[in-house]
């Protein structure tokens, strides 16, 4: 061997050490080692040299990419032997769908080695890093990489966020619009039914956000948010529908004025009536909707008229009785107790008995 770049390591009766330096592909074969002796013995050896693939590079990008479009990048190396493997990411998640193409060399001792990854613009790519990975066994176990950062652009995606889920009349709702798109969209524009704001006063626009104050039934509509970009324009809608302010109400308890009147069988009835009416105008206000029972009220002014008749009953009985309470003697029985017979009682009753007691009555 005769070449500068081989030198002579070591050298005895034992061992003979060369070391090759700045080893390149064509120092690749066998190699013989001898032993002068009678006879001579020999070793020998076969050099493999590996390839060390170039650094990848991608190309087919073009700087901005409009959503929709088709791209195809493509990764490169050369000068690797045996052939190197060319591997996809996308924000490291390895991408399968590609096509690997291998070439030989004007030497045909290396390889050059392509991959093309074929796909279709989304603004989900938008930022997303793409990286092409080459891998060989003699890097030893430090693949080389090269990346591209995806720029894409498309038009503005429009949502309307509402601060008030339930609006109700006097209360405010803030619409904002949310606008999102590359390049960064232009101010907005809010419409009402397909017109301008009809109350300026009160619906106010601030950048992105719509304000109404003191909310009343001529504000129910279609509210449309509009954004627009280079590249297009978008809008969406949203429906306000303003209710009526809920107010409960307590119970309301009606204490009739107190009245004097006879009472008799007809007014009784009159009485009932009334309170039948009284008592099935006003419900309980506890009570579920939908939900039947017997009616308390009424039930109670039936008691109450007829508890009211029996005592007025009792007491008109109890006077009639007291009135005719005692002890009465005709004319003719005057004298009649001490007289021994009928004649002389009769002689009495006509005012001759002197001693006789006078029956008297009191009245309490």
């Amino acid at each position: 061997l005769r070449d500068n770049r081989i030198e002579l390591v070591r050298a005895s009766w034992h061992e003979l050490s060369i070391s090759v330096s700045d080893v390149s592909l064509s120092d690749e074969g066998q190699y013989t080692c001898s032993l002068f002796t009678m006879p001579v013995k020999t070793s020998k050896a076969f050099l493999t040299v590996l390839g060390v693939p170039e650094k990848p590079q991608i190309t087919g990008f073009t700087s901005p990419v409009m959503e929709g479009e088709r791209m195809q990048l493509t990764c490169k190396t050369s000068g690797s032997k045996p052939a190197a493997d060319i591997r996809w990411f996308k924000n490291d998640k390895e991408v399968k769908d590609v096509k690997y193409i291998k070439e030989e060399d004007a030497t045909r001792k290396t390889f050059t080695v392509s991959s093309t990854l074929d796909f279709l613009a989304d603004r989900s790519d938008d930022g997303a890093v793409v990286s092409c990975r080459v891998d060989h066994e003699s890097l030893n176990s430090t693949p080389q990489i090269a990346m591209q950062v995806l720029e894409i652009h498309y038009t503005p995606l429009v949502k309307i966020i509402s601060s008030n889920s339930w609006p109700e009349e006097g209360q405010s709702i803030i619409l904002t619009c949310e606008s999102k798109g590359k390049p960064v969209p232009e101010p907005v524009l809010w419409t009402k039914d397909g017109g301008e704001l009809p109350d300026p006063e009160r619906m106010v626009v601030n950048g992105r956000v719509l304000s109404i104050s003191f909310l009343n039934k001529t504000d129910n509509g279609t509210y449309r948010c509009e954004a627009k970009n280079p590249i297009g324009r978008n809008s969406t809608e949203y429906v306000l529908i303003v209710h009526d302010v809920f107010n409960t109400l307590l119970p309301t308890t009606v204490i009739p004025s107190l009245t004097t009147a006879t009472v008799t069988t007809n007014v009784a009835l009159t009485a009932s009536t009334t309170t039948s009416a009284t008592a099935t105008s006003i419900r309980d206000p506890n009570a579920l909707a939908g939900q039947t029972g017997p009616d308390h009220a009424l039930i109670g002014g039936i008691v109450a008229v007829v508890v009211f008749v029996t005592l007025c009953s009792i007491i008109l009985l109890g006077r009639y009785l007291a009135r005719h309470k005692g002890t009465y003697l005709t004319n003719e029985a005057k004298g009649a107790e001490d007289a021994p017979d009928a004649d002389t009682a009769i002689i009495n009753a006509e005012g001759s008995q002197v001693n006789a007691e006078e029956k008297k009555e009191y009245f309490i």
